[in-house]
């Protein structure tokens, strides 16, 4: 659930992971209760596992928080750390990039968006 920033974010995503895409987006209209043109409902596929998404047209008091993140395992040093790039741009790192024992390289952050990844490299 998005403040707004649903479809950017989506479009973010889906060209970090291949095989991924936004698979359909119903928006608002201008009777809302959302903002015309928000999302209403939206599912994006990444790399094969499926995501729905929501612009919140209501407020509250909360947001995403790192007790539960999208755990992706990257197939190279080089794709993780251009994922890391893309998605710690305007975040937060939770854990910086590094070998901590239990992974060859590993990462953890929130991105601009508040969502939170665990990159990972086995």
């Amino acid at each position: 659930m998005f403040t707004g920033k649903a479809e950017e974010a989506m479009n973010v995503y889906t060209v970090l992971f291949p095989d991924s895409k936004i698979e359909t987006i119903e928006r608002y209209g201008p009777d809302g209760p959302g903002p015309p043109g928000s999302v209403k409902l939206a599912v994006m596929n990444l790399a094969g596992t499926r995501y729905m998404c929501i612009d919140s047209p209501a407020a509250h008091a909360f947001t995403f928080t790192p007790s539960i993140s999208l755990f992706v395992a990257l197939d190279t040093r080089e794709h993780l750390d251009a994922v890391y790039a893309a998605l710690s741009d305007g975040g937060t790192i939770l854990m910086p990039p590094g070998a901590y024992g239990f992974s060859t390289w590993f990462t953890w952050l929130q991105d601009r968006f508040g969502v939170s990844w665990q990159l990972n490299l086995p």
